[in-house]
């Protein structure tokens, strides 16, 4: 599994996560959900090594990878979707896709079995990245993370702004990475997707874990949860 140890990341001078612990099994989904600025991108980048610990360690099972840069974090199988897709606009869909292959890992994820996933990418290969619609980059940029054969998928709000029709399509795709052995950590602003997918969730607010538990007990726990992600944490 991958931990985190009592992490603490700043922005400048500011503290945007404070001693945050938690721990995701490479075969589970777990969810990460809170409010606008509640820290979830920033866990994101910190799992992954996009922003620098002042506080605290990254494990990867009994390793402290701490130190170590997003190029050998991915190296040793974690794959991030950001929040703004990042796909290459002057590329084509194809072009895209085979970017995803470069230095990946054998396993489950071709480009065939990723058109076969998102059928509408096959539809427009040829196809440059800015000439997409939102849900169709949302695909490009989950279809060449998936390119990876990651062990573990973290995905940035991979939902916000899309047609319902999209957003079941994705959470089918999400459910058949599960499937293959594939770990996610999934980030949305609220329960709807995460209650579809996750065994686990935590609830971040002002850059703390304010809540965590299984479905089971958000179910016994829903309205107190809910007002956290409406209302926020006392701080």
């Amino acid at each position: 599994m991958i931990q985190l140890e009592r992490i603490s990341v700043k922005y400048g001078q500011a503290l945007a996560l404070e001693e945050i612990s938690l721990q995701i099994d490479f075969h589970e989904i777990v969810a990460i959900v809170g409010r606008n600025g509640a820290g979830k991108t920033t866990l994101l980048k910190a799992l992954i090594g996009l922003m620098p610990l002042v506080a605290g360690r990254r494990m990867l099972g009994d390793q402290d990878i701490s130190k170590l840069d997003v190029e050998a974090i991915a190296k040793l199988g974690v794959a991030l979707v950001p929040d703004m897709r990042r796909i290459f606009p002057n590329l084509s869909v194809l072009e895209n896709l085979k970017i995803g292959t470069i230095g990946h890992q054998p396993g489950h994820w071709t480009v065939d079995r990723v058109l076969e996933a998102f059928p509408r990418l096959q539809e427009r290969l040829s196809f440059g990245g800015d000439q997409l619609s939102g849900g169709e980059q949302q695909m490009l940029a989950i279809g060449r993370a998936l390119l990876a054969n990651p062990r573990m998928l973290l995905l940035d709000e991979p939902t916000e702004g899309l047609a319902p029709v999209i957003v079941e399509q994705l959470v089918h795709v999400f459910a058949e990475v599960h499937r293959q052995g594939t770990g996610i950590v999934l980030v949305e602003q609220n329960l709807k997707v995460p209650m579809k997918l996750a065994q686990r969730q935590y609830v971040l607010d002002h850059g703390q874990v304010v809540w965590s538990g299984t479905n089971e007990e958000l179910d016994a726990q829903r309205a107190h949860v809910e007002s956290l992600l409406t209302t926020g944490a006392a701080v």
